[in-house]
């Protein structure tokens, strides 16, 4: 794809973007724009649209991938990713829907590919949890107006039983299998399957609480 004109016209656009915003705070001029209208102008060709949809969204979107990342190199390289993408992509976008939920559906892919092609299990642990809490999450209570909630997972890990967040390390960072997490917790490996679901769950209501002040569960 690197050596597509659309690929290279996407860049030209996304850099387009930054000038404007760096040089005339052009985004907020045209801040009432609604999504649809932002999609037909984008299928007219209307670069500016497309500079809009970026203003509007970039830092939701770089919040999303960094609350998941390690790296905060990785969190820009992928941002920028996700609006390339949807400019690839904008024909087949629904101009009845709202941008921001599709161009999050394309950020977590993009993470679903950095877990796949990341050899270093420990890199990637993180992002891999988040991605399977996100799967358990109804839609509506991952994201807010203000808030992303993954943002509260690492207070959320710390109310777990030991045990719990052990079999949780040992599967997530180490790859282990149930089997062998069940020989280091001293658990049948049917118990450590049953650990693992009650703390996945914990996780999930810890994470759907308004605030995060007290135990999601121990184990």
């Amino acid at each position: 794809m690197p050596g597509s004109a659309p690929y290279h016209h996407a860049e030209a656009s996304y850099d387009r973007y930054r000038f404007l915003v760096a040089n005339f705070g052009w985004g907020r001029i045209l801040s009432h724009v609604s999504d649809q209208s932002l999609i037909e102008q984008l299928r007219r060709g209307d670069r500016n649209a497309f500079a809009l949809v970026v203003e509007r969204n970039q830092r939701s979107i770089y919040g999303y991938l960094r609350a998941r990342l390690q790296q905060a190199s990785d969190a820009d390289d992928m941002t920028q990713e996700v609006f390339l993408r949807f400019y690839l992509t904008q024909a087949r976008f629904d101009s009845t829907a709202l941008i921001r939920p599709w161009l999050l559906g394309i950020a977590r892919n993009l993470l679903r590919e950095h877990v796949r092609d990341v050899k270093r299990r420990k890199e990637v642990a993180w992002t891999e949890l988040c991605l399977d809490l996100e799967s358990i999450l109804p839609p509506d209570a991952l994201w807010t107006d203000t808030d992303d909630v993954i943002r509260k997972l690492p207070l959320c890990l710390e109310g777990l039983g030991p045990s719990a967040r052990q079999a949780i390390e040992l599967h997530y960072r180490s790859q282990r299998k149930l089997v062998e997490i069940g020989r280091e917790l001293h658990r049948s490996e049917g118990a450590v399957k049953l650990l693992m679901h009650r703390a996945r769950q914990a996780l999930k209501n810890c994470l759907q609480l308004p605030t995060t002040r007290g135990s999601p569960g121990k184990g």
